[in-house]
């Protein structure tokens, strides 16, 4: 049995999908488990006087320590959150707590995921931080010297680990030595990167990391914090105050996906790898003006490309139903307006308006891949000539 049809993952309603930097399906196998601790093992992991506290409790440890071996953390350094969002919170709020009376500086890139952008910018409004930008060329990645000229001037960098759109990996290990050294926080988003690339928090003890569990074929509204600085009493304000009732069926779904990503991973990115290597093929030949945006290293199952000519909302239109793509984050899904990595790299507006972000994952297949192209090249060819322009 392969393992798309261990996860339990083979087809979906609505067409192929092709978004999984958006979210994935939950895998069968976790799903499995979610379900036995809503269902039967339901107990609070709070409440130890009885065997079905006892059973959640240890059900909670066991994720926490699947989740620090996916990163060689330290299973207390693992702080269970709602997803990579709330992490952020909680990093920033310990970040400017740690500041005490001063306002925290911090640098972060242009191309950071808007969730990063948005609190940073709220606590900038607040008088709580100022701010300073690490530009990206025109491939999104970051020239590590900007940082580096920075460090004397910053008290948090942060850079995520992969970018959520393009699909760029970041030096995330170059840029810890670099601020380790300076005496400088560093915060990791490693929501895209989780399970894909190596992160390994004993050799990089990264501040604070934070993960969604919806990215690695887990259930939506569980992540974690990593930080092995993290105490909520010195957060600034009151969040953090009191710990939740922990969600003892997406702890354990989220330890069952980082185990998996432990066994499997490896295999299944190499394979994913090969497949978007075949789609950029298939595409290419099918459309030979496509461009392809963003630089390498980048995530094995990442393909952004651009039509000029097809504006991405006609494609998309044409696809609905057929395929499942993007024009870029989830969180800016049906927005108007350019996407601010792409304004960041500072490409042309027509590669802007014609972007696709296209997100290969656990359960593509080779036929998913071939039918999808000719799907996505058909659709882009149909608007060019709707718009009068010849296809290329």
């Amino acid at each position: 049995m392969d393992a798309n049809n261990k996860a339990g993952m083979t087809s979906f309603p609505g067409g192929i999908y092709l978004d999984h930097h958006a979210t994935t399906p939950v895998d069968r196998r976790v799903a499995d488990a979610v379900i036995r601790f809503m269902v039967e093992e339901f107990g609070n992991a709070n409440s130890v006087d009885h065997v079905h506290g006892e059973r959640a409790a240890a059900a909670v440890e066991a994720a926490t320590d699947s989740v620090a071996q996916l990163f060689s953390a330290e299973a207390e350094d693992v702080l269970f959150t709602s997803g990579s969002t709330q992490a952020l919170e909680l990093a920033f709020a310990h970040a400017i707590g740690a500041q005490r009376d001063t306002p925290l500086r911090v640098a972060l890139a242009r191309v950071e995921h808007p969730a990063v952008i948005d609190i940073a910018k709220r606590a900038e409004q607040r008088g709580l931080a100022r701010l300073r930008w690490l530009d990206v060329s025109s491939d999104a990645s970051i020239d590590l010297s900007q940082m580096e000229r920075l460090m004397p001037e910053i008290d948090l960098l942060c850079l995520m680990a992969a970018n959520n759109e393009v699909g760029t990996v970041y030096p995330v290990a170059d840029a810890y030595e670099m601020s380790s050294q300076a005496g400088v926080a560093m915060l990791v988003d490693a929501t895209q990167a989780a399970g894909r690339i190596e992160i390994d928090l004993s050799q990089t003890p990264f501040d604070y990391l934070v993960l969604s569990g919806h990215k690695i074929y887990a259930p939506k509204g569980v992540g974690a914090l990593i930080s092995p600085i993290y105490r909520a009493s010195d957060n600034h304000g009151i969040a953090g105050s009191h710990p939740a009732t922990p969600n003892v069926p997406a702890i354990v779904g989220l330890g069952v996906a980082c185990r998996l990503m432990v066994e499997q991973g490896k295999a299944d990115e190499e394979r994913i790898r090969q497949l978007r290597d075949l789609m950029w093929q298939e595409l290419k030949s099918i459309v030979p003006s496509l461009s392809l945006n963003g630089g390498t290293p980048r995530l094995s199952g990442n393909l952004h490309v651009s039509a000029p000519g097809a504006p991405n909302d006609l494609v998309m239109s044409r696809l609905r139903g057929h395929v499942a793509i993007s024009t870029g984050a989830a969180c800016m899904s049906g927005a108007q307006g350019a996407s601010h990595v792409l304004q960041a790299m500072k490409l042309t507006q027509d590669l802007q308006e014609s972007a696709l972000r296209i997100g290969l994952g656990r359960a593509t297949s080779r036929d998913n891949v071939v039918e999808a192209a000719q799907h996505i090249g058909s659709a882009i060819a149909a608007v060019k000539t709707t718009l009068g322009l010849q296809h290329a």
